[in-house]
């Protein structure tokens, strides 16, 4: 079983899209009963909370399920429970690594999986932006890549 879970900010934008994009695609490849996928925040300021309308509706136009979600905050022992802790920008995995007590091997952002997007990239944040579409276009280049890299890495 291969433990994933995106972080972003609040868990209702990027880190809810990804995680209902990722499975998805993995039921897409048939792949469920090989994933446990989940995301989570790294502030408070959500908690509780359904993904933003904006996720919501990006993943309605596109044709993917939202996965039902209430915002919650990573943990410590989320650190040790999963296999992959996906950041979607810089200030996320810093805040990762904060609350994971400074370990890191699990810890990546997201478009540094993609090659030729150059290191330090962000998943551009529709909570600033209210654009959704830039970020479901990061998503799907980063998605995709991790994907590719879980293939290479045996799968």
């Amino acid at each position: 079983m291969i433990k994933v879970l995106f972080i972003c900010h609040g868990n209702i934008c990027r880190s809810t899209m990804a995680e209902s994009m990722f499975t998805y695609m993995v039921k897409q490849n048939g792949m469920e009963s090989r994933f446990e996928i989940d995301s989570a925040a790294t502030s408070r300021e959500e908690i509780g909370n359904t993904p933003h309308y904006g996720t919501v509706g990006k993943l309605r136009e596109v044709g993917i399920p939202l996965v039902p979600h209430r915002a919650r905050q990573m943990t410590y022992d989320d650190y040790d429970y999963y296999d992959y802790l996906i950041g979607m920008d810089s200030a996320n995995i810093r805040n990762m690594q904060r609350i994971a007590g400074g370990r890191t091997d699990k810890i990546f952002k997201l478009l540094d999986f993609v090659s030729g997007m150059g290191c330090g990239r962000d998943v551009a944040d529709p909570w600033y932006t209210d654009n959704f579409d830039a970020t479901y276009n990061d998503l799907t280049k980063g998605l995709s890549a991790f994907w590719d890299y879980l293939v290479d890495q045996g799968l």
